[in-house]
């Protein structure tokens, strides 16, 4: 190199270096056009060693920047190739200065030797875009520039020569990619290095000079950043190679979606709409690809079918891009999942993409069910409601889809009914439900698949939900199964229910009516009544079974639910057996024994309850469950009971039952109901006379004396209980402290004693009526 021009390029002043590197191109031209290549490679040398690898010296960095892009400006596109390697890396090398301006005039430097060498830089176009990701977030803003500019023009580049350009000096320099598309997961992907080299290159092994495969691993690496300028940098170039139909960015889009899908909750709202517009583009190319496919299988069956018959060969087809494109969904699937939890603006761009992927490839999201219910029902009880429901129409899609499938298709319902199960302990209402509806379905479709050791007792668990409408779902699946297995299970579900009952108390008080109805919506009555009166009649613990007693009579008594298996008891020969169970475990509470006569219409055995009735104590507990049944006889339950007070003549026990009760009764607000009704009969009694056609009992096959013997068993074994809990809290109460009191005044005993005892009992007598009545209210 001419002393003159190295010492122009390293002046500090720009005009002088811009003079010395126009010199440098005039002698470079010359030794080119004398063929003096030897010398061309040592001004070359110069420049890099003197200049632009001085690192410390900031003007001969720049001098050596524009000496090496008026040297390619001099060298030309064809010749540029063969000193590229010597030319390209110096300047990158420059981007990495501490010095605003030395990073300007490298921007400067590569725009022009990209703009000579044009298709020759896609070999360094992993390089040159690190620079350039580097640079759109530098603190210069003239470097941004710079490196605008620089961007834009490299763009174009590859979107016009990306695809086809193949280089002059390396025609098999990117034969081999680095990274490939692994449409089969099961196999490895193979490495660049483990593939051997071909020793002599010939036209059919030229390959373009860009390498998307080499280019993906970069990006992998540069997608997780934060910044928002580099996003955006990101997000344009991402958009501009995926415009290109040749290079089929698409086929690599599970090894950076993960990272880009983060742009969508980026603080920059420019951001976020250019990162979703990519995605939807995206989603739309591989829609367009799975339709290419699907015509093109339909019209080669049509023509293999056709061409069956004249046994002509087939016609070779015509290419459509995107025909032999390979979409990886199980990967893509497993990183939407990932994001699932995400932000809300990240959140439906994956719902939108899961939805779209149930209709382009279903099988593929089949194996990741089980993952997709653990992240999608929690997210159909969020407040967003765009979010909401795009998480219901996914579920209802993926529900579609389950059901349409086969017995024997691949379906992991163990997995699906584990992750449904854990569901029952989230906080949210909805999530609970969709669990539960979810089960319901599952076990229609395959029962004998989706029943494991864990699901009964979470289901049995889930009775104590705090919401209704979860209890009902849960009910639901409980009868369900119940229906579709044998009597074993029936009775297994029926005792385990009992034992819940016997343990929570609370959830018997709160929902013990409403499971026991529901479970009669799902199931027959009759086999819910007999199955837990069997269990309750054997039951050692005689309270909790008066309880139950009590809570079945009412029920079976005003419960809608019940109106079938009310008719059942009224008939004779048909409801024996079912009578006969009831009773005996009904003996556990006198007046549901004595309630059930009546519903049977057995009144002449209801008759025989009361006076046997007399025989035991008659306890405030009794006399508040006959004021209620007195209400209940005025519902419209025991219509055909009071239009029989129409007939005594025919049913005389009937009076005598219900004359009975005004007998046990204190004088009340019941006793007063009661009394009315039947004063307004009192006259048909009065003159009627016994008829032949008198009413008795029909149940002739029923062994009325042993029920009655049950009875009196039953209540005596209460009765023994009562006076023990009562002898019990005697002592409790005697063995507290007592406070004598040394002075008493009270009013002159005036009367006998035995007036003053009467009075005593009076008031007892009066004390016990305001008990009753306040048990009533």
């Amino acid at each position: 190199m001419d002393k003159d021009i190295h010492k122009g390029l390293s002046d500090r002043l720009y005009d002088k270096r811009k003079a010395a590197a126009l010199e440098l191109e005039r002698v470079i031209r010359k030794s080119l056009a004398d063929e003096d290549r030897d010398r061309i490679r040592a001004i070359l040398d110069t420049l890099c060693r003197e200049f632009a690898y001085a690192v410390h010296h900031p003007n001969a960095r720049n001098g050596g920047l524009i000496g090496l892009a008026a040297a390619t400006i001099a060298l030309g596109q064809v010749e540029v190739a063969t000193y590229l390697d010597d030319i390209i890396h110096p300047v990158l090398a420059c981007f990495g200065d501490q010095d605003a301006r030395v990073r300007y005039f490298a921007c400067e430097s590569m725009y022009n030797i990209a703009k000579v060498a044009k298709g020759e830089i896609l070999i360094y176009f992993n390089e040159i875009f690190d620079v350039l990701c580097r640079l759109s977030a530098d603190s210069d803003q003239s470097v941004r520039s710079g490196a605008e500019l620089l961007d834009r023009l490299v763009k174009d580049i590859v979107s016009e020569k990306a695809a086809t350009y193949v280089s002059l000096i390396n025609p098999n320099r990117s034969r081999v990619p680095d990274l490939a598309p692994n449409p089969d997961p099961t196999k490895p992907t193979i490495a660049a290095d483990t593939l051997p080299a071909s020793p002599l290159v010939t036209e059919g092994d030229k390959v373009p000079a860009f390498s998307l495969a080499k280019f993906i691993p970069l990006l992998q690496e540069r997608i997780y950043v934060i910044d928002p300028s580099t996003r955006m940098f990101l997000v344009l170039w991402i958009g501009v190679l995926d415009s290109i139909p040749d290079l089929e960015l698409v086929t690599y889009l599970p090894n950076f979606l993960a990272g880009f899908m983060l742009f969508l909750s980026d603080p920059s709202k420019e951001v976020r709409n250019a990162s979703k517009n990519v995605l939807d583009g995206f989603l739309q190319e591989i829609k367009r690809i799975h339709d290419i496919k699907e015509t093109l299988a339909a019209q080669r069956a049509i023509r293999k079918s056709d061409d069956k018959s004249d046994n002509s060969p087939l016609e070779e087809d015509m290419y459509i891009p995107g025909q032999d494109t390979v979409i990886d969904y199980p990967r893509i699937v497993e990183t939407l999942l990932t994001h699932l939890t995400s932000d809300p603006d990240i959140q439906i761009a994956v719902l939108i993409w899961i939805e779209s992927l149930l209709d382009i490839s279903p099988m593929s999201l089949l194996q990741y069910a089980p993952k997709l219910l653990s992240v999608l029902l929690p997210t159909m009880a969020n407040d967003d409601v765009d979010l909401k429901s795009e998480a219901e129409r996914v579920n209802a899609k993926l529900q579609k889809l389950i059901l349409s499938l086969d017995d024997d298709a691949n379906i992991d319902y163990s997995a699906m009914v584990n992750a449904l199960t854990l569901h029952f302990l989230n906080e949210q209402e909805q999530t609970r439900e969709a669990a539960l509806e979810w089960l319901i379905m599952l076990h229609r479709k395959a029962p004998t698949k989706t029943l494991n050791d864990g699901t009964f007792p979470a289901l049995l668990k889930t009775l104590s939900d705090p919401s209704e409408l979860v209890i009902t779902k849960d009910l639901q699946l409980l009868a369900q199964i119940s229906h579709s297995s044998d009597d074993s299970y029936f009775s297994f579900f029926m005792t385990n229910l009992v034992q819940l009952f016997s343990t929570d108390r609370r959830l018997l008080e709160t929902r013990g009516n409403l499971i026991i109805r529901q479970l009669c919506v799902s199931l027959n009555p009759e086999r819910i009544y007999r199955a837990l009166a069997e269990i309750l009649e054997k039951d050692e613990d005689k309270e909790f079974a008066c309880i139950m007693v009590q809570n079945l009579g009412s029920n079976l008594i005003i419960a809608p639910e019940m109106a079938e298996l009310r008719q059942r008891l009224r008939k004779a020969a048909a409801s024996d057996t079912l009578f006969i169970t009831l009773f005996k475990c009904w003996c556990h509470d006198a007046v549901s024994a004595f309630s059930l006569c009546l519903l049977a219409q057995a009144y002449e055995q209801a008759y025989t309850l009361l006076q046997l009735l007399a025989e035991f104590d008659i306890t405030v507990n009794l006399l508040v469950q006959i004021d209620k049944l007195i209400l209940l006889l005025e519902s419209p339950v025991f219509t055909h009971l009071r239009l029989q007070l129409l007939e005594p003549d025919r049913y005389p026990y009937l009076y005598k039952c219900l004359y009975g009760l005004l007998m046990i009764l204190p004088q009340s607000t019941a006793f007063n109901t009661l009394h009315n009704r039947l004063n307004s009969v009192s006259s048909l009694q009065a003159s009627s006379r016994p008829s032949q056609t008198m009413q008795s009992s029909s149940r002739n096959d029923i062994k009325w004396n042993e029920l009655m013997d049950t009875f009196k068993q039953v209540q005596l074994a209460h009765q023994k209980l009562r006076r023990e809990s009562m002898s019990e809290k005697f002592v409790e109460t005697t063995s507290s402290p007592v406070i004598v009191c040394d002075h008493f005044e009270g009013p002159a005993e005036t009367s006998s004693p035995v007036e003053n005892k009467k009075k005593g009992g009076d008031k007892k007598f009066g004390k016990l009526l305001r008990s009753v009545d306040r048990k009533r209210n």
